[in-house]
């Protein structure tokens, strides 16, 4: 019912019952050049979320997806990737694998986004970080240590890597089982995306049970 609800509220403009077969590769979502390993358990199907806190798109999208993520089926997992294009993206990809190391991502993620695009803080120096992080339960110096430690520097190449492997030129982006790519761009709005992602993933299932 929630996902009825959800997609008739969004007005998207082609029926996700009609099926799959509705959607146009190139006109709602692109196929990646070569597919790109998924790193959910078998049996799962991945939906990734390429994102920069500092997108004021990517804030915009964020109360459309964070909804639609909780309608999930448990065959699906949500892995978000922080974009990696030098400058503060890469201090916000840390701030991002910091968070996840220290077990206070989840409850930061979305007032991360809101500091950046209400309050007016840039949160591109790793003292204003860690001051952030302060709010969350974690001393500053424990956030210090996370955000300049091996671990979440290579965290922060491992996203690198995958940006690069999926050819990623812009974001927001949901990138669903390592094959197919839907941006704003192709489904022609940002409330859009979620409902594309969802006709896809369940062509993947029925791809899958043939």
């Amino acid at each position: 019912m929630l996902k009825a609800l959800m997609v008739a509220a969004t007005g998207l403009v082609f029926s996700t019952v009609a099926g799959a077969q509705e959607l146009v590769e190139g006109q709602h979502y692109e196929r990646l050049e070569s597919p790109v390993e998924t790193v959910v358990d078998e049996g799962q199907i991945e939906v990734t979320e390429a994102f920069w806190f500092g997108c004021p798109h990517c804030y915009r999208l964020q109360s459309s997806v964070t909804d639609w993520y909780e309608t999930l089926e448990d065959d699906v997992r949500v892995v978000k990737l922080p974009a990696t294009m030098g400058g503060d993206w890469n201090t916000h990809a840390t701030a991002f694998y910091a968070a996840e190391q220290l077990g206070i991502e989840e409850d930061l993620h979305a007032d991360f986004f809101t500091a950046i695009h209400e309050d007016g803080q840039a949160l591109n120096d790793t003292d204003d970080i860690a001051a952030f992080f302060a709010n969350y339960g974690v001393t500053e110096d424990e956030a210090r240590d996370a955000l300049t430690s091996f671990g979440v520097r290579s965290d922060v190449n491992s996203a690198n890597g995958r940006m690069r492997d999926m050819q990623l030129m812009g974001v927001p982006a949901l990138i669903i089982d390592g094959q197919y790519l839907v941006s704003p761009s192709s489904a022609g709005s940002l409330d859009n995306m979620p409902q594309i992602a969802e006709t896809l993933i369940a062509r993947i299932r029925e791809e899958r049970a043939e």
